[in-house]
Protein backbone atom coordinates (compact mmCIF):
# COMPACT_ATOMS: atom_id res chain seq x y z
CA UNK A 1 0.00 0.00 0.00
CA UNK A 2 3.13 2.35 -0.30
CA UNK A 3 4.71 3.16 -3.54
CA UNK A 4 7.86 1.72 -4.48
CA UNK A 5 9.78 1.96 -7.95
CA UNK A 6 8.21 1.08 -11.30
CA UNK A 7 11.11 0.08 -12.37
CA UNK A 8 14.79 0.95 -11.08
CA UNK A 9 15.28 3.38 -14.17
CA UNK A 10 12.31 4.97 -13.29
CA UNK A 11 12.61 5.15 -9.80
CA UNK A 12 15.98 7.09 -10.50
CA UNK A 13 14.09 9.90 -12.75
CA UNK A 14 11.40 10.12 -10.45
CA UNK A 15 13.81 10.77 -7.39
CA UNK A 16 16.21 13.38 -8.91
CA UNK A 17 15.05 14.88 -11.72
CA UNK A 18 11.87 16.36 -13.55
CA UNK A 19 10.75 17.46 -9.97
CA UNK A 20 9.97 20.99 -11.16
CA UNK A 21 8.86 20.22 -15.29
CA UNK A 22 7.31 17.90 -17.41
CA UNK A 23 8.46 14.41 -18.21
CA UNK A 24 9.78 14.53 -21.69
CA UNK A 25 8.39 11.95 -23.85
CA UNK A 26 11.46 10.13 -24.26
CA UNK A 27 11.21 9.14 -20.84
CA UNK A 28 7.43 7.79 -21.22
CA UNK A 29 6.85 4.02 -19.86
CA UNK A 30 4.68 1.24 -20.99
CA UNK A 31 1.60 -0.81 -19.21
CA UNK A 32 4.41 -3.56 -18.19
CA UNK A 33 6.50 -1.12 -15.84
CA UNK A 34 3.57 -0.77 -14.27
CA UNK A 35 1.71 -3.98 -13.93
CA UNK A 36 4.98 -4.70 -12.08
CA UNK A 37 4.96 -1.85 -9.86
CA UNK A 38 1.42 -2.42 -8.64
CA UNK A 39 1.60 -6.12 -7.91
CA UNK A 40 4.55 -5.75 -5.69
CA UNK A 41 3.30 -2.57 -4.34
CA UNK A 42 -0.38 -3.82 -2.96
CA UNK A 43 1.07 -7.29 -2.00
CA UNK A 44 3.34 -6.13 0.92
CA UNK A 45 3.62 -5.83 4.95
CA UNK A 46 0.12 -4.85 5.64
CA UNK A 47 -2.31 -7.29 4.17
CA UNK A 48 -0.57 -10.06 6.50
CA UNK A 49 -2.74 -7.40 9.16
CA UNK A 50 -5.75 -6.28 7.30
CA UNK A 51 -7.05 -9.90 6.12
CA UNK A 52 -6.79 -11.25 9.75
CA UNK A 53 -8.76 -8.02 10.97
CA UNK A 54 -11.94 -8.13 8.39
CA UNK A 55 -12.33 -11.88 10.55
CA UNK A 56 -12.29 -9.28 13.94
CA UNK A 57 -15.04 -7.60 12.95
CA UNK A 58 -17.51 -10.44 12.13
CA UNK A 59 -17.71 -9.90 8.57
CA UNK A 60 -19.83 -12.70 6.61
CA UNK A 61 -18.36 -14.42 3.71
CA UNK A 62 -20.72 -12.34 1.34
CA UNK A 63 -19.72 -9.16 2.76
CA UNK A 64 -16.14 -9.55 2.61
CA UNK A 65 -16.18 -11.69 -1.09
CA UNK A 66 -18.65 -9.21 -2.99
CA UNK A 67 -17.39 -6.21 -0.95
CA UNK A 68 -14.11 -6.39 -1.56
CA UNK A 69 -14.55 -7.23 -5.25
CA UNK A 70 -16.28 -3.94 -6.30
CA UNK A 71 -14.84 -1.57 -3.80
CA UNK A 72 -11.25 -2.61 -5.40
CA UNK A 73 -13.10 -2.29 -8.90
CA UNK A 74 -13.79 1.48 -7.55
CA UNK A 75 -10.64 2.35 -6.76
CA UNK A 76 -9.14 0.94 -10.13
CA UNK A 77 -11.47 3.22 -11.76
CA UNK A 78 -10.43 6.22 -9.21
CA UNK A 79 -6.97 5.57 -10.22
CA UNK A 80 -7.99 4.88 -14.18
CA UNK A 81 -10.27 7.97 -15.05
CA UNK A 82 -8.97 10.49 -12.15
CA UNK A 83 -4.96 9.98 -11.34
CA UNK A 84 -3.80 8.39 -14.74
CA UNK A 85 -5.84 10.85 -16.60
CA UNK A 86 -4.78 13.78 -14.69
CA UNK A 87 -1.26 13.05 -14.82
CA UNK A 88 -0.66 11.33 -17.81
CA UNK A 89 -1.62 15.61 -19.31
CA UNK A 90 0.36 17.53 -16.91
CA UNK A 91 3.41 15.45 -16.40
CA UNK A 92 4.23 16.93 -12.62
CA UNK A 93 4.74 15.56 -9.28
CA UNK A 94 2.14 15.90 -6.80
CA UNK A 95 4.06 18.52 -4.78
CA UNK A 96 4.45 20.28 -8.38
CA UNK A 97 1.28 20.07 -8.88
CA UNK A 98 -0.49 21.22 -6.05
CA UNK A 99 2.16 24.21 -5.74
CA UNK A 100 0.76 25.67 -8.58
CA UNK A 101 -2.52 25.65 -7.05
CA UNK A 102 -1.43 26.26 -3.48
CA UNK A 103 1.53 27.81 -3.39
CA UNK A 104 4.83 26.76 -1.81
CA UNK A 105 3.93 27.83 2.04
CA UNK A 106 0.56 25.49 1.79
CA UNK A 107 2.42 22.67 0.34
CA UNK A 108 4.95 22.71 3.28
CA UNK A 109 1.65 22.04 5.58
CA UNK A 110 0.66 19.26 3.86
CA UNK A 111 4.31 17.75 3.24
CA UNK A 112 4.19 17.47 7.38
CA UNK A 113 0.58 15.76 7.30
CA UNK A 114 2.16 13.81 4.50
CA UNK A 115 5.50 12.61 6.19
CA UNK A 116 4.06 11.81 9.90
CA UNK A 117 0.98 9.24 8.33
CA UNK A 118 4.21 7.60 5.70
CA UNK A 119 5.96 7.58 9.50
CA UNK A 120 3.31 5.70 11.20
CA UNK A 121 2.30 3.48 9.05
CA UNK A 122 6.09 2.33 8.50
CA UNK A 123 5.75 1.84 12.27
CA UNK A 124 3.11 -0.50 11.78
CA UNK A 125 4.74 -2.63 9.45
CA UNK A 126 8.22 -3.02 11.56
CA UNK A 127 5.75 -4.23 13.91
CA UNK A 128 4.38 -7.02 11.53
CA UNK A 129 8.54 -7.94 10.90
CA UNK A 130 8.48 -7.72 14.98
CA UNK A 131 6.31 -10.34 15.05
CA UNK A 132 8.22 -12.70 12.50
CA UNK A 133 11.70 -12.16 13.99
CA UNK A 134 10.42 -12.56 17.59
CA UNK A 135 9.03 -16.47 17.13
CA UNK A 136 12.54 -17.67 17.67
CA UNK A 137 12.73 -15.92 20.99
CA UNK A 138 9.51 -17.21 22.20
CA UNK A 139 8.15 -13.66 22.42
CA UNK A 140 5.11 -12.86 23.62
CA UNK A 141 2.78 -11.40 20.90
CA UNK A 142 1.15 -8.09 21.22
CA UNK A 143 -2.68 -8.44 21.29
CA UNK A 144 -5.68 -6.67 19.25
CA UNK A 145 -6.27 -4.21 22.41
CA UNK A 146 -2.47 -3.57 23.16
CA UNK A 147 -1.29 -0.03 22.47
CA UNK A 148 1.70 0.20 24.90
CA UNK A 149 4.65 -2.47 23.96
CA UNK A 150 4.23 -5.93 26.10
CA UNK A 151 7.86 -6.75 26.99
CA UNK A 152 11.59 -5.98 26.78
CA UNK A 153 12.35 -8.54 24.10
CA UNK A 154 9.39 -6.37 21.90
CA UNK A 155 11.08 -3.55 22.64
CA UNK A 156 14.79 -4.82 21.72
CA UNK A 157 13.72 -6.73 18.22
CA UNK A 158 11.70 -3.49 17.08
CA UNK A 159 14.34 -1.14 17.42
CA UNK A 160 16.59 -2.90 16.19
CA UNK A 161 14.98 -3.98 13.35
CA UNK A 162 13.33 -0.48 13.04
CA UNK A 163 17.44 0.80 12.82
CA UNK A 164 18.33 -1.18 9.83
CA UNK A 165 15.45 -0.63 7.97
CA UNK A 166 16.31 2.90 8.39
CA UNK A 167 20.03 2.73 7.87
CA UNK A 168 18.88 0.95 4.50
CA UNK A 169 16.43 3.55 2.93
CA UNK A 170 19.22 6.21 4.23
CA UNK A 171 21.76 5.13 2.41
CA UNK A 172 20.56 2.88 -0.57
CA UNK A 173 17.15 3.68 -1.71
CA UNK A 174 17.60 2.43 -5.54
CA UNK A 175 18.98 -1.17 -4.42
CA UNK A 176 16.30 -1.37 -1.97
CA UNK A 177 13.82 -0.72 -4.28
CA UNK A 178 14.81 -3.31 -6.76
CA UNK A 179 15.30 -5.77 -4.19
CA UNK A 180 11.81 -4.83 -3.62
CA UNK A 181 10.42 -5.81 -6.97
CA UNK A 182 12.14 -9.38 -6.99
CA UNK A 183 10.98 -9.72 -3.35
CA UNK A 184 7.09 -9.10 -4.48
CA UNK A 185 6.87 -12.58 -6.01
CA UNK A 186 7.64 -14.45 -3.02
CA UNK A 187 5.22 -12.43 -0.99
CA UNK A 188 2.66 -13.39 -3.19
CA UNK A 189 3.52 -16.99 -3.60
CA UNK A 190 3.47 -16.97 0.12
CA UNK A 191 0.08 -15.54 0.18
CA UNK A 192 -1.16 -17.78 -2.31
CA UNK A 193 0.28 -20.77 -0.35
CA UNK A 194 -0.76 -19.52 2.73
CA UNK A 195 -4.21 -19.44 1.63
CA UNK A 196 -4.14 -23.11 -0.06
CA UNK A 197 -2.99 -24.40 3.23
CA UNK A 198 -5.18 -22.79 5.47
CA UNK A 199 -8.36 -24.21 2.68
CA UNK A 200 -6.81 -27.68 3.98
CA UNK A 201 -5.90 -27.01 7.51
CA UNK A 202 -10.53 -26.10 7.49
CA UNK A 203 -11.46 -29.00 5.44
CA UNK A 204 -12.17 -26.60 2.74
CA UNK A 205 -12.96 -29.04 -0.32
CA UNK A 206 -15.16 -26.95 -2.28
CA UNK A 207 -17.14 -23.47 -2.36
CA UNK A 208 -20.06 -24.51 -0.27
CA UNK A 209 -17.46 -25.84 2.09
CA UNK A 210 -15.93 -21.98 2.10
CA UNK A 211 -19.71 -20.80 2.20
CA UNK A 212 -20.41 -23.00 5.15
CA UNK A 213 -17.11 -21.95 7.38
CA UNK A 214 -17.76 -18.79 6.74
CA UNK A 215 -21.35 -18.52 6.45
CA UNK A 216 -23.08 -15.32 8.29
CA UNK A 217 -20.15 -14.03 9.87
CA UNK A 218 -20.51 -13.84 13.83
CA UNK A 219 -20.24 -10.95 16.41
CA UNK A 220 -17.17 -8.52 16.24
CA UNK A 221 -14.49 -9.33 19.11
CA UNK A 222 -14.46 -7.29 21.97
CA UNK A 223 -13.63 -3.64 20.99
CA UNK A 224 -14.08 -4.19 17.22
CA UNK A 225 -17.49 -3.09 15.58
CA UNK A 226 -19.72 -5.27 13.39
CA UNK A 227 -18.72 -4.92 9.59
CA UNK A 228 -21.60 -4.74 6.72
CA UNK A 229 -21.16 -5.59 2.88
CA UNK A 230 -21.13 -1.76 3.02
CA UNK A 231 -17.84 -1.33 5.44
CA UNK A 232 -16.16 -3.24 3.61
CA UNK A 233 -16.97 -1.86 0.13
CA UNK A 234 -15.94 1.45 1.36
CA UNK A 235 -13.21 0.36 3.36
CA UNK A 236 -11.46 -1.00 0.38
CA UNK A 237 -12.69 1.52 -2.28
CA UNK A 238 -10.69 4.33 0.08
CA UNK A 239 -7.88 2.02 1.52
CA UNK A 240 -5.63 3.66 -1.11
CA UNK A 241 -7.67 6.78 -1.24
CA UNK A 242 -4.47 8.81 -0.45
CA UNK A 243 -3.37 7.39 -3.88
CA UNK A 244 -6.19 7.83 -6.46
CA UNK A 245 -8.45 10.42 -4.94
CA UNK A 246 -5.72 12.03 -2.87
CA UNK A 247 -3.64 12.62 -6.26
CA UNK A 248 -0.28 10.65 -4.47
CA UNK A 249 -0.27 8.27 -7.81
CA UNK A 250 0.67 11.77 -10.10
CA UNK A 251 3.98 10.99 -9.37
CA UNK A 252 3.71 7.78 -10.69
CA UNK A 253 1.78 8.06 -13.55
CA UNK A 254 3.49 11.07 -15.11
CA UNK A 255 5.71 8.45 -16.62
CA UNK A 256 3.05 6.51 -18.41
CA UNK A 257 2.64 6.73 -22.41
CA UNK A 258 -1.66 7.08 -21.96
CA UNK A 259 -3.78 7.26 -19.64
CA UNK A 260 -5.14 3.48 -20.44
CA UNK A 261 -2.04 2.48 -18.55
CA UNK A 262 -4.16 3.28 -15.00
CA UNK A 263 -5.90 -0.24 -15.81
CA UNK A 264 -2.64 -2.26 -14.47
CA UNK A 265 -3.70 -1.28 -10.78
CA UNK A 266 -6.12 -3.95 -11.55
CA UNK A 267 -3.82 -6.50 -11.31
CA UNK A 268 -1.88 -5.13 -7.93
CA UNK A 269 -5.40 -4.62 -6.63
CA UNK A 270 -6.84 -7.75 -6.87
CA UNK A 271 -3.60 -10.12 -6.35
CA UNK A 272 -2.73 -7.72 -2.92
CA UNK A 273 -5.95 -6.64 -1.41
CA UNK A 274 -8.24 -9.48 -2.73
CA UNK A 275 -6.21 -13.02 -2.78
CA UNK A 276 -3.66 -11.39 0.05
CA UNK A 277 -6.70 -10.18 2.08
CA UNK A 278 -8.53 -13.53 1.95
CA UNK A 279 -5.64 -15.38 2.33
CA UNK A 280 -4.16 -13.85 5.35
CA UNK A 281 -7.82 -13.76 6.49
CA UNK A 282 -7.80 -17.55 6.04
CA UNK A 283 -4.92 -17.48 7.83
CA UNK A 284 -6.27 -16.23 11.31
CA UNK A 285 -9.35 -18.53 10.61
CA UNK A 286 -7.12 -21.25 11.20
CA UNK A 287 -5.74 -20.28 14.59
CA UNK A 288 -9.27 -19.46 15.70
CA UNK A 289 -9.48 -23.01 16.05
CA UNK A 290 -6.60 -23.21 18.12
CA UNK A 291 -6.75 -23.80 21.98
CA UNK A 292 -5.15 -20.51 22.94
CA UNK A 293 -7.26 -18.37 20.93
CA UNK A 294 -10.41 -20.31 22.12
CA UNK A 295 -9.15 -19.61 25.80
CA UNK A 296 -8.59 -15.67 24.86
CA UNK A 297 -12.35 -15.74 23.28
CA UNK A 298 -13.59 -17.54 26.90
CA UNK A 299 -11.86 -14.69 28.63
CA UNK A 300 -13.82 -12.29 26.82
CA UNK A 301 -10.62 -11.37 25.28
CA UNK A 302 -9.78 -10.84 21.65
CA UNK A 303 -7.14 -13.52 20.11
CA UNK A 304 -4.17 -11.86 18.61
CA UNK A 305 -3.59 -10.52 15.67
CA UNK A 306 0.11 -11.42 15.04
CA UNK A 307 1.05 -12.27 11.44
CA UNK A 308 4.66 -13.73 11.81
CA UNK A 309 2.94 -16.86 14.46
CA UNK A 310 0.14 -17.01 11.47
CA UNK A 311 2.56 -17.76 8.37
CA UNK A 312 4.32 -19.98 10.19
CA UNK A 313 1.70 -22.03 11.57
CA UNK A 314 0.60 -22.68 7.82
CA UNK A 315 3.91 -22.41 5.98
CA UNK A 316 6.75 -22.71 8.89
CA UNK A 317 10.06 -20.77 8.57
CA UNK A 318 8.99 -19.71 4.86
CA UNK A 319 6.03 -17.89 6.78
CA UNK A 320 8.70 -15.94 8.75
CA UNK A 321 11.06 -15.46 6.05
CA UNK A 322 7.88 -13.86 3.56
CA UNK A 323 6.51 -11.39 6.52
CA UNK A 324 9.72 -10.17 7.18
CA UNK A 325 10.30 -9.64 3.75
CA UNK A 326 6.66 -8.39 3.47
CA UNK A 327 7.23 -5.80 6.24
CA UNK A 328 10.46 -5.07 5.56
CA UNK A 329 10.15 -3.75 1.61
CA UNK A 330 6.60 -2.01 2.73
CA UNK A 331 8.21 -0.19 5.41
CA UNK A 332 11.55 1.31 4.02
CA UNK A 333 10.27 2.96 0.51
CA UNK A 334 7.46 4.14 2.88
CA UNK A 335 10.37 5.81 5.53
CA UNK A 336 12.08 6.62 2.15
CA UNK A 337 9.27 8.76 0.60
CA UNK A 338 8.52 10.38 4.43
CA UNK A 339 12.02 11.91 4.44
CA UNK A 340 11.66 13.37 0.81
CA UNK A 341 8.59 14.75 2.53
CA UNK A 342 10.47 16.46 5.48
CA UNK A 343 12.93 17.34 3.34
CA UNK A 344 11.01 19.34 1.18
CA UNK A 345 10.05 21.20 4.61
CA UNK A 346 13.62 21.35 5.47
CA UNK A 347 15.11 21.67 2.04
CA UNK A 348 19.14 22.62 3.45
CA UNK A 349 19.04 18.98 5.12
CA UNK A 350 20.43 15.94 3.58
CA UNK A 351 18.62 12.92 2.22
CA UNK A 352 20.36 10.73 4.64
CA UNK A 353 19.41 12.61 7.83
CA UNK A 354 15.81 13.34 7.49
CA UNK A 355 15.43 9.87 5.95
CA UNK A 356 17.01 8.74 9.48
CA UNK A 357 14.53 11.22 11.19
CA UNK A 358 11.43 9.40 9.38
CA UNK A 359 13.13 6.20 10.73
CA UNK A 360 13.86 7.11 13.92
CA UNK A 361 9.62 8.38 13.77
CA UNK A 362 8.65 5.35 12.29
CA UNK A 363 10.29 3.15 14.63
CA UNK A 364 9.22 4.82 17.43
CA UNK A 365 5.33 4.31 16.50
CA UNK A 366 6.68 0.51 15.67
CA UNK A 367 6.94 0.32 19.73
CA UNK A 368 3.33 0.57 20.17
CA UNK A 369 0.91 -2.04 18.49
CA UNK A 370 -1.94 -0.12 18.08
CA UNK A 371 -0.66 1.28 14.55
CA UNK A 372 -0.42 -2.03 13.20
CA UNK A 373 -3.33 -3.30 15.47
CA UNK A 374 -5.73 -0.82 14.69
CA UNK A 375 -4.45 -0.63 10.68
CA UNK A 376 -8.03 -0.78 9.66
CA UNK A 377 -9.23 2.61 11.57
CA UNK A 378 -5.35 4.10 10.95
CA UNK A 379 -5.57 3.50 7.32
CA UNK A 380 -9.22 4.33 7.35
CA UNK A 381 -8.23 8.29 8.78
CA UNK A 382 -4.92 8.40 6.55
CA UNK A 383 -7.31 8.48 3.78
CA UNK A 384 -9.69 11.16 5.15
CA UNK A 385 -6.97 13.34 6.15
CA UNK A 386 -4.80 13.12 2.54
CA UNK A 387 -7.87 12.63 0.16
CA UNK A 388 -9.55 15.69 0.04
CA UNK A 389 -6.11 17.20 -1.23
CA UNK A 390 -6.65 15.52 -4.22
CA UNK A 391 -10.27 17.34 -4.80
CA UNK A 392 -8.48 20.42 -5.35
CA UNK A 393 -6.48 18.99 -8.19
CA UNK A 394 -9.55 17.42 -9.54
CA UNK A 395 -11.86 20.26 -9.23
CA UNK A 396 -9.33 22.46 -10.43
CA UNK A 397 -8.60 20.86 -13.26
CA UNK A 398 -12.31 20.00 -14.34
CA UNK A 399 -14.30 22.93 -13.52
CA UNK A 400 -12.37 25.80 -12.88
CA UNK A 401 -12.77 27.39 -16.40
CA UNK A 402 -16.51 26.47 -16.29
CA UNK A 403 -16.60 28.03 -12.77
CA UNK A 404 -15.00 31.30 -13.98
CA UNK A 405 -12.50 30.73 -11.84
CA UNK A 406 -8.66 30.45 -12.81
CA UNK A 407 -6.48 27.13 -12.85
CA UNK A 408 -3.20 27.38 -11.29
CA UNK A 409 -3.61 30.19 -9.50
CA UNK A 410 -1.12 30.45 -7.50
CA UNK A 411 1.16 30.07 -10.27
CA UNK A 412 -0.02 32.58 -12.02
CA UNK A 413 -0.41 35.13 -9.41
CA UNK A 414 3.06 33.86 -7.10
CA UNK A 415 1.45 33.80 -4.10
CA UNK A 416 2.72 31.36 -1.47
CA UNK A 417 -0.40 30.30 0.59
CA UNK A 418 -3.94 30.61 -1.36
CA UNK A 419 -6.28 30.32 1.25
CA UNK A 420 -9.28 28.99 -0.52
CA UNK A 421 -7.08 25.53 -0.42
CA UNK A 422 -6.53 25.90 3.11
CA UNK A 423 -10.17 26.72 4.04
CA UNK A 424 -12.18 24.38 1.53
CA UNK A 425 -9.82 21.75 3.21
CA UNK A 426 -9.95 22.50 6.78
CA UNK A 427 -13.95 23.09 6.26
CA UNK A 428 -14.74 19.97 4.95
CA UNK A 429 -12.37 17.62 7.17
CA UNK A 430 -13.35 19.81 10.23
CA UNK A 431 -16.97 19.05 9.37
CA UNK A 432 -17.19 15.81 8.50
CA UNK A 433 -14.90 14.32 10.78
CA UNK A 434 -16.87 16.20 14.10
CA UNK A 435 -19.79 14.04 12.10
CA UNK A 436 -17.74 11.27 12.39
CA UNK A 437 -16.79 11.11 15.87
CA UNK A 438 -20.48 12.71 17.13
CA UNK A 439 -22.64 10.25 15.92
CA UNK A 440 -20.23 7.11 15.49
CA UNK A 441 -20.40 6.68 11.59
CA UNK A 442 -18.05 4.65 10.13
CA UNK A 443 -15.38 7.75 8.71
CA UNK A 444 -15.01 5.54 5.26
CA UNK A 445 -18.25 6.09 5.02
CA UNK A 446 -17.66 9.97 4.90
CA UNK A 447 -14.72 10.14 2.74
CA UNK A 448 -16.49 10.26 -0.46
CA UNK A 449 -18.63 13.41 0.64
CA UNK A 450 -15.48 14.97 2.60
CA UNK A 451 -13.82 14.55 -0.86
CA UNK A 452 -16.83 16.52 -2.75
CA UNK A 453 -16.88 19.06 -0.14
CA UNK A 454 -13.33 20.11 -0.08
CA UNK A 455 -13.35 20.09 -3.99
CA UNK A 456 -16.72 22.13 -4.33
CA UNK A 457 -15.67 24.44 -1.50
CA UNK A 458 -12.55 25.30 -3.34
CA UNK A 459 -14.09 26.01 -6.18
CA UNK A 460 -16.89 28.77 -4.18
CA UNK A 461 -14.36 30.24 -2.04
CA UNK A 462 -12.05 30.64 -5.12
CA UNK A 463 -14.59 32.70 -6.74
CA UNK A 464 -14.37 35.21 -3.83
CA UNK A 465 -10.53 34.69 -3.22
CA UNK A 466 -9.43 35.49 -6.79
CA UNK A 467 -11.24 38.82 -7.21
CA UNK A 468 -8.78 40.07 -4.63
CA UNK A 469 -5.88 39.25 -6.61
CA UNK A 470 -4.88 40.71 -10.31
CA UNK A 471 -3.41 37.32 -12.47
Amino acid sequence: MTQYSIEDDIEQIAGGEYERQRVPESKLKGWKSFLGMYAGEHAAGTEFVIGPLFLTTGVSAFDLIVGLLLGNLMAVLSWRFLTAEIGTKFRYTLYFHLEKICGKKLVTVYNLANGILFCFLAGAMITVSATAVGIPFDMEMPKLTDTMPNSITWVVIVLILGAIISLIAAKGYNTVAKAANYMSPIIVLAFIVCGIVALSQLNVHSFSDFWNLWGEGSEPFPGQIKYTFWHVFLWSWFANAAMHIGMSDLSVFRFAKKPSIGWTTAGGIYIGHYIAWISAALLYAVYLKSPEAQAFLAGGQAPTVAPGPLAYNAIGVFGIIAVILAGWTTANPTIYRAGLAFQAIIPKASTFWVTILAGSIATIAGLFPAFAMKLLDFVALYGFILAPIGAIIVFDHFFAEKSGISSFFAEKTNISFNYAVLWAWLISFGVFYFISVKYDIFLSFVTLPTWLCCGILYILFSKYYQKKHTI
